[in-house]
């Protein structure tokens, strides 16, 4: 089957349906395992997430979870190489 989001934002009225459709018919969402992730105390930047989770945008997902309520925190960090992130916990 194809992507066709005019289905699939007809057929789910908000991210909670779709989420709870979607873990009935697939492996944890990368959501879902980033919140897992950090409930088990870790922080986590997008380099983190796009090597542990495939996770290319981080930041979303992030987004997503604190309209669901989820207190996450956040904070720029300096890399060794330089380069500024966001880093995320709860």
């Amino acid at each position: 089957m194809t992507w066709q989001p005019e289905l699939w934002s007809s057929h789910f009225t908000n991210v909670a349906e779709a989420d709870q459709a979607e873990q009935m018919h697939s492996k944890p969402s990368q959501r879902g395992s980033i919140l897992i992730y950090l409930q088990a105390g870790n922080a986590i930047t997008d380099i983190e997430a796009l090597r542990l989770f495939q996770c290319r945008r981080l930041a979303a997902r992030i987004l997503e979870l604190k309209r669901m309520g989820h207190q996450i925190q956040s904070r720029m960090i300096t890399l060794m190489s330089g380069k500024r992130v966001a880093e995320y916990w709860l």
